[in-house]
C-alpha cells in the first residue's frame, strides 16, 4: 500500500483561514502574516496573539540539529510540559499544514462550531495517544477535503511533484506546570508533528516576541534559505 501525501499547504494566511471555517473555527479569530521580526513589524500584527506558526526548511542544519536534540530529549528529558496540550504525531506526508492549524487552534482558546469537523475531531481524540489521534486524522477523509480545498486555493499553483523540505511547526503559550500556588507562569512550548512530542522553548512573557527571538536564534541563523514565513493566530474582535 502507498504512503498517504497530500498537497503541501501554502504559508498564507487566507489559505488558513478558509481551512478553520470550513473546519469548523466559529469566532473571530484569524491567521495574518509576520512580515517580519523587527520590532516595528512585528508591531503590526493584531493584539493577542494565540499561536505562531512557521514554515521552514527543514534541511541542512536545522534538520541535523533537530535530530539531535530529540536524542538528547529522550536521554535527559527536558522542562515539565502540561500535559493539556494537545500534540498529535505526523504520519500523513505533507499534511505538515493541517498539523500545524490543528496545533494552533485546538491550543486556543477559540470556539469551534457544534458538530463540526473540529468539534467531532477533538471529543473522538479524548483520551487518545498522539498515534491514535492521527489514525482519527487518517480516516476521516473530511480533513483531506478540507486541506485539499485550501491547498488549491492558494497563490502558487500546484506542484506535479509533491515532495518538499519545507516544514510547518507551531507555536503556543501553555502554563508552567511547575509554578507554585498563586503565581502563574508561562511557557512557551513548540508543537511540531514530525518531532517526539512537545518542546519546551523557555518562559513565555509576550508570546510573539518570545517566539520571534527563538526563530531568529535557532531557525534563521542556522541556514541561508530565504525560505521562511510567519504567521499568527489572532483572536479578532471577540
Amino acid at each position: 500500500m502507498s504512503e498517504s501525501r497530500w498537497i503541501p499547504l501554502e504559508s498564507n494566511p487566507d489559505v488558513f483561514n478558509s481551512w478553520a471555517i470550513n473546519a469548523g473555527l466559529a469566532s473571530q479569530a484569524q491567521f495574518e502574516d509576520i512580515y517580519g521580526l523587527d520590532p516595528e513589524l512585528l508591531g503590526m500584527v493584531s493584539e493577542d496573539v494565540k499561536a505562531v506558526t512557521l514554515l521552514f526548511p527543514c534541511s541542512g542544519t536545522i534538520a541535523t540539529k533537530r535530530k539531535e536534540e530529540d536524542e538528547k530529549i529522550a536521554a535527559q528529558g527536558q522542562y515539565p510540559i502540561d500535559p493539556t496540550i494537545f500534540w498529535m504525531k505526523q504520519t500523513i506526508v505533507n499534511a505538515c499544514g493541517t498539523m500545524g492549524l490543528l496545533h494552533a487552534l485546538i491550543n486556543s482558546s477559540v470556539a469551534f462550531a457544534d458538530e463540526s469537523p473540529l468539534a467531532k475531531f477533538i471529543e473522538e481524540c479524548k483520551d487518545k495517544t498522539p498515534l491514535e489521534r492521527v489514525k482519527v486524522l487518517e480516516e476521516t477523509s473530511l480533513f483531506e477535503q478540507i486541506h485539499t480545498s485550501a491547498a488549491v486555493s492558494g497563490q502558487t499553483t500546484v506542484p506535479e511533484d509533491l515532495d518538499t523540505y519545507l516544514h510547518f511547526t507551531c507555536f503556543v503559550k501553555a502554563p508552567d506546570v511547575t509554578a507554585r500556588d498563586q503565581v502563574r507562569g508561562w511557557r512557551v512550548v513548540e508543537l511540531d508533528g514530525g518531532r517526539n512530542g512537545p518542546i519546551d522553548r523557555g518562559e513565555c512573557t509576550n508570546l510573539l516576541q518570545d517566539v520571534a527571538n527563538f526563530v531568529k536564534e535557532h531557525y534563521i541563523k542556522e541556514s541561508k534559505s530565504v525560505n521562511f514565513s510567519m504567521m499568527a493566530l489572532c483572536s479578532g474582535q471577540d
